[in-house]
């Protein structure tokens, strides 16, 4: 009798596990900067910008300033008017004059000059020496001005009526013409002060005067 041959079963089912359950995820996250990337930024926009403001403190500092031009004391020596063998008239006055620089280099003065006037007609000028203000300085300078016998035919008329009241409007004009300059830099100026100045022709005084700076110009 045949021998029955045995048959295999099949193995038993197994349970379902869940995949994740035997497998090992890596979850990645975009591409950031680093943090000494951000750190390498910050700085360098922080050097930009302290680099910018130092260029331009540098260029606000090194650019040349308007000096200021001061009549400090302005007393009367004379005033006489000849009206023989014309009308003519005689001024002197003296006048200090404070020049200060307030750049960070110094100035040279060429030549400065003070002119009087009445009613808007020159009489005459003087001009004084050459002069040095150190940087971030200033300096004084006493100054005598005199004309004789200055010839006023086109304001003879209102000379007359200001004598007659006892007080005779003139004007001065004080300028100064140099060089401000530090190593190869070299600025030209030329700076204005002006005064509207009251004589008392009895008593031989200023009584008032007003002063006013006109702006630098550079030529």
């Amino acid at each position: 009798m045949p021998m029955a041959t045995p048959r295999s079963e099949p193995p038993p089912p197994q349970p379902c596990t869940p995949l994740l359950a035997d497998q090992n995820y890596v979850v990645l996250s975009p591409p950031s900067c680093s943090h000494s990337q951000r750190r390498r930024t910050t700085i360098l926009a922080t050097t930009l910008i302290l680099t910018l403001l130092a260029a331009t403190f540098s260029a606000f500092l090194l650019w040349p300033s308007e000096p200021s031009l001061k009549i400090v004391r302005l007393r009367l020596n004379k005033v006489q008017v000849h009206t023989r063998p014309r009308v003519t008239i005689d001024v002197s006055m003296s006048v200090t004059i404070k020049v200060q620089n307030v750049d960070v280099y110094a100035m040279d003065y060429e030549a400065l000059e003070v002119a009087v006037g009445y009613r808007g007609r020159r009489l005459g000028h003087a001009t004084f020496q050459q002069g040095y203000v150190r940087a971030l300085g200033s300096s004084y300078l006493d100054a005598e001005v005199e004309f004789n016998e200055v010839g006023v035919f086109s304001d003879v008329v209102l000379l007359l009526e200001d004598l007659a009241k006892g007080t005779v409007p003139f004007d001065t004009v004080t300028e100064v013409q140099g060089r401000l300059g530090f190593l190869f830099f070299q600025f030209p100026l030329q700076a204005r002060v002006s005064c509207e100045v009251m004589v008392n022709t009895v008593n031989q005084t200023i009584f008032r005067y007003n002063c006013y700076e006109v702006s630098m110009q550079f030529d």
